[in-house]
């Protein structure tokens, strides 16, 4: 979470963990809102009762982030997903990080309790970590953590079975033989997937000020040092597979925006993305087809052309070439987290291989 976004970030700093047990049964959510795989072993496995994937070869998928954030919507949480559960036509959920607001604790129990919740979803869900959980765990009203035992500790609760999904369980290629088991990649219906740990406060460079310190230290740049490493091998070999295969489009699945709408660009808040934003430019022209890259972190929806011809961020990140193939889309979350993204395979024919469309919740926070 960079300095600039607690403004937005909810106050509520309770949480009732024993809000997290509870469940509603919720009917399908009505549409608000359009805008215009395969891993290891190739194959779904669906180890409970539940969605099955596409329906008559449709494919799409859903995507949250940024969610529950504060006790209204830790209590509304497991309707959310039962409203993404009622949607039969989906072949997989993706959790775009920050599974807490930026004020509250980052506790065994909290990590504990939403994992209960995410085991209630009856599609695989696709998880990556957001600065909330763990980069931003230093400060005092957080627990004065270290943010990299934290990550430790995500790890060991989401990931205990790196290659598999939470949710209905569903093979991917991961990196966890690297310690990375949150990367992963797959493909479906000619669409290569990829999450990748990429997350705000400035890719984790921002110093733990919550343990005293005023700059970034040495085992936290080599923290920083190490993932971005990892983030990039992971972003080439999607890419590389998607050329192979000969995919339709590649989507990029991460916490982090860096490409805020919102913000006035500083190295402070954003320079740790550029070797990222550097690989996305070069795998996305060697790539050819539509790239769509879907954060969270800003909790606005947003949907834009972040590096293409003429961006000022094509000059904050000092690139010389664009990257006009990669649509950029932000999902809504901390209190605009009223509504799901669904993201559809478009026809042959049709403008742009996928299309999204915000799906609200039948039982909004209050």
């Amino acid at each position: 979470m960079r300095a600039t976004k607690p403004i937005r970030r909810s106050a509520l700093a309770g949480v009732g963990l024993a809000l997290l047990a509870g469940s509603w049964l919720a009917s399908p959510a009505l549409a608000v809102d359009n805008a215009a795989g395969q891993g290891q072993s190739g194959a779904s496995t669906h180890g409970k009762s539940g969605n099955t994937g596409t329906a008559k070869g449709v494919f799409s998928f859903a995507v949250i982030g940024d969610v529950p954030y504060g006790d209204a919507e830790i209590q509304a949480f497991p309707s959310y997903i039962q409203d993404i559960n009622a949607h039969r036509e989906l072949s997989f959920v993706a959790h775009l990080g920050d599974i807490k607001n930026g004020s509250s604790q980052c506790t065994d129990e909290y990590f504990a309790a939403i994992r209960k919740n995410f085991d209630t979803f009856t599609l695989p869900l696709v998880y990556t970590p957001g600065d909330n959980e763990w980069t931003d765990c230093h400060r005092t009203n957080n627990g004065a953590y270290n943010p990299l035992e934290r990550l430790d500790q995500v790890r060991q609760t989401f990931f205990p079975n790196p290659g598999t999904t939470l949710g209905t369980p569903m093979r991917v290629s991961s990196q966890g033989r690297e310690g990375f088991p949150e990367n992963v990649n797959f493909s479906r219906h000619g669409i290569a997937v990829t999450a990748v740990n990429i997350t705000g406060s400035n890719n984790s460079t921002l110093p733990w000020s919550g343990l005293g310190n005023t700059g970034p230290t040495a085992e936290q740049l080599a923290e920083v040092r190490e993932r971005t490493a990892a983030d990039i091998r992971e972003l080439t070999e999607t890419f590389r597979k998607a050329r192979e295969n000969q995919d339709r489009a590649v989507v990029v699945l991460t916490q982090a925006d860096m490409f805020d709408p919102t913000a006035t660009p500083t190295q402070e808040n954003f320079g740790a993305f550029k070797p990222l934003v550097q690989t996305l430019i070069h795998e996305s022209n060697a790539f050819g087809g539509p790239v769509y890259l879907i954060n969270g972190d800003s909790h606005v929806y947003n949907q834009d052309h972040p590096l293409a011809a003429g961006s000022p961020w094509l000059d904050f990140y000092a690139q010389h070439d664009a990257a006009k193939n990669l649509t950029r889309v932000t999902v809504d979350g901390s209190d605009n987290a009223k509504d799901w993204l669904k993201v559809t395979e478009n026809k042959a024919g049709t403008s742009g291989v996928l299309s999204f469309e915000r799906i609200a919740f039948t039982r909004p926070a209050r």
